[in-house]
């Protein structure tokens, strides 16, 4: 069953009934709004490049890793991008990002995944946007994240996942920023760590 988060809502991975998480993928939704045709009319969409990004951090809180479009695998290959999305079209998750947990480095403790608009339109552009966790193994959803709340802002800190112990939590961020790429967003990111 999926938990709807609110922004700074925290939640355990654990899996129902004991066990570890083992490998997880956040998705990444959007659709543009609709600009209004003649008299008003609804008109075409318009054409936004939303990219997901996971920036890893060591205990320290020292970057460690990013893994966006330009760079689509972490250096150690436990973080995948499966591709930049240029529209938002389509149904379900526009963007992936695949984590194998037990492979992650064990310095790494904190997955920071990120939202911004490559093109530079706001937030206010933008509906039905959402992050969510998957469970890759049973593809079941373990929590989901709304982005859509409408703004100024171009990018959002969306949700960190970290080591607790000998498992994993994810907290919902919600945090608005502003950058069109993800080296943009590391300052913005440092106060959530």
């Amino acid at each position: 069953m999926s938990i709807s988060l609110q922004k700074g809502q925290k939640v355990s991975l654990a899996k129902p009934g004991g066990g570890t998480l083992t490998r997880v993928k956040m998705g990444l939704g959007w659709d543009a709004v609709a600009k209004k045709g003649l008299f008003g009319k609804k008109g075409k969409a318009q054409s936004i490049d939303l990219d997901a990004s996971c920036l890893l951090f060591d205990a320290s809180g020292n970057l460690a890793d990013t893994v966006w479009f330009r760079q689509l695998r972490s250096k150690d290959g436990s973080v995948l991008h499966t591709g930049d999305n240029l529209t938002g079209e389509g149904e379900g998750d526009d963007e992936v990002i695949n984590v194998d947990l037990q492979s992650l480095p064990a310095n790494i403790t904190q997955l920071v995944f990120t939202v911004n608009s490559f093109t530079g339109q706001d937030f206010s552009q933008i509906e039905n946007a959402f992050c969510r966790l998957v469970d890759e193994g049973t593809g079941q959803e373990l929590a989901r994240y709304d982005l859509s709340g409408s703004g100024q802002h171009n990018a959002q800190i969306m949700a960190k996942v970290s080591r607790d112990g000998q498992g994993w939590s994810m907290t919902a961020i919600g945090a608005i920023a502003t950058g069109r790429t993800v080296q943009h967003l590391v300052p913005a990111v440092t106060p959530h760590l």
